[in-house]
């Protein structure tokens, strides 16, 4: 499985997750001209921006490439507050509660597991 495939699996199951624990999937992938959004929710009345990263784990190495958590930098996380302001103005959603939440998907042979962090940044 290549680095997109996984990507795709994995935002899936964070979508699948989500549904799960309440919230309502409104865009998946929504991409302008300055970049992507991978998910986009409703959990209840607040808009959720949430970036979804997806990591296979090798023999319980999770250090071996890091921690998932450390992907979303603080570049990320300017870009994907950029992001958000664009989608707000773009449909008329000024005054709408938000929040950024982060997924992580860790993929262990056949196995995965979400670990969902609301309010991330």
């Amino acid at each position: 499985m290549n680095r997109k495939q996984l990507g795709q699996l994995g935002e899936q199951f964070a979508a699948d997750y989500l549904q799960k624990q309440g919230m309502r999937i409104v865009a998946r992938n929504w991409r302008c001209a300055s970049g992507e959004l991978d998910l986009i929710a409703y959990d209840r009345k607040v808009l959720v921006f949430v970036e979804v990263r997806t990591r296979t784990v090798y023999m319980n190495n999770k250090a071996r490439y890091g921690s998932v958590l450390e992907a979303v930098t603080p570049y990320k996380q300017q870009q994907i507050r950029k992001l958000a302001e664009i989608y707000l103005y773009q449909k008329k959603l000024a005054d709408q509660a938000v929040r950024f939440d982060v997924v992580l998907i860790e993929r262990e042979d056949d196995l995965m597991k979400a670990t969902h962090i609301p309010h991330a940044f």
